[in-house]
């Protein structure tokens, strides 16, 4: 017999039975919210970039052309897949799938403002930061193991180029977030988006934003390049690699990686909200926390988009300089900076 407890009224996670069914309905409706998301998101994305460069987009395939993420599914999903000779068939299977799962897993410990100011999908994991952080990490493998073993230059290129950029900009990255983690004092998601200050003789809740504008745009700035994406998106790029590590890859298996990156910059958004614009907070009357949470998303997916139509590629030599000389120095100043800040605080 299982005993109800305040956190568990039903007593369906004291039963190992009820305890894996529900988490096997919650990574279920996870996945399906997920790729539904991500799939209006390439949509948006279509739409208005051909808004802004002056041509319809898609608008034939159901009303206002909302179906055509669906055909273009199916006719991937359809598709021949094809497979080059002298290919190392496995690692070449299993790339594409890693992407995709590393991007999914991470989606676990995100919390959405569902049923209360910030309620999570599957797990509520104390450092779920970290865990993101070491998942998402996952996706150079992908796109390095692709581009090895489709046994193409081009594609070789490509995979080498994602490593050296991704290793290049996670130090950043993480390094962006350390100061957050300072004044907040946890590596609890929930945590840092429910961050409350102090003064004057009142408690309101405050956008990290305005305590770290140097660590939100470092980690702006290698959020993006960290999902490969213009103008960042140097192991791609047509114009040079004729595709890079996707030029061997068709079919389902293009599409696996397809999602994998647009699943990528919905992650980037949502973490953003998270640690810097105050989650789901700050919505204030009736509305509720999770439309909050969509509103801020839908700006920082536009602001992708708008990365992507206006910005040229970076030159790669270039590339490296901004990593290594400009993002990392001043990434690690603003941790020094804050650490000052915050004993002398304390203090």
């Amino acid at each position: 017999m299982t005993w109800p407890t305040p956190w568990d009224p039903y007593g369906i996670y004291a039963d190992p039975i009820g305890h894996w069914i529900v988490v096997v309905v919650a990574c279920l409706l996870m996945v399906g919210a997920v790729l539904t998301v991500t799939a209006h998101v390439v949509y948006a994305e279509r739409r208005v970039m051909g808004l802004m460069q002056k041509r319809p987009g898609p608008n034939r395939v159901g009303p206002a052309g909302l179906l055509q993420m669906a055909a273009d599914g199916v006719k991937l999903v359809f598709k021949e897949s094809f497979i080059p000779a002298d290919v190392d068939k496995f690692t070449y299977l299993m790339a594409p799938m890693i992407g995709v799962i590393a991007a999914l897993v991470a989606w676990t410990v995100v919390p959405i403002g569902l049923a209360g100011p910030m309620t999570y999908w599957v797990a509520n994991v104390n450092i779920g930061i970290l865990l993101i952080f070491g998942v998402s990490a996952m996706n150079v493998y992908a796109i390095m193991l692709g581009g090895w073993s489709s046994n193409n230059k081009y594609s070789l290129l490509g995979g080498l180029r994602s490593a050296a950029q991704l290793i290049s900009y996670e130090m950043a990255l993480g390094l962006a977030l350390v100061p957050t983690f300072m004044i907040v004092g946890s590596l609890r998601l929930q945590d840092i988006a429910a961050y409350h200050v102090h003064w004057f003789g009142q408690t309101f809740p405050i956008p990290l934003l305005l305590l770290t504008p140097v660590g939100f745009l470092i980690y702006i700035v290698a959020a993006v390049a960290e999902t490969n994406r213009a103008p960042f998106d140097l192991p791609e790029a047509e114009q040079e690699l004729t595709g890079g590590f996707l030029t061997e890859y068709s079919g389902l298996k293009f599409m696996m990686f397809y999602l994998a990156e647009y699943m990528n910059v919905l992650l980037q958004s949502v973490l953003i909200v998270i640690l810097f614009l105050g989650g789901s907070g700050f919505g204030g009357g009736p509305i509720p926390g999770f439309f909050v949470l969509f509103a801020k998303v839908l700006v920082l997916v536009f602001c992708f988009i708008w990365l992507r139509a206006t910005v040229p590629r970076l030159r790669y030599d270039r590339l490296m300089r901004l990593g290594w000389k400009v993002m990392l120095p001043l990434a690690l100043a603003n941790v020094v900076v804050t650490a000052v800040v915050v004993e002398l605080a304390q203090g």
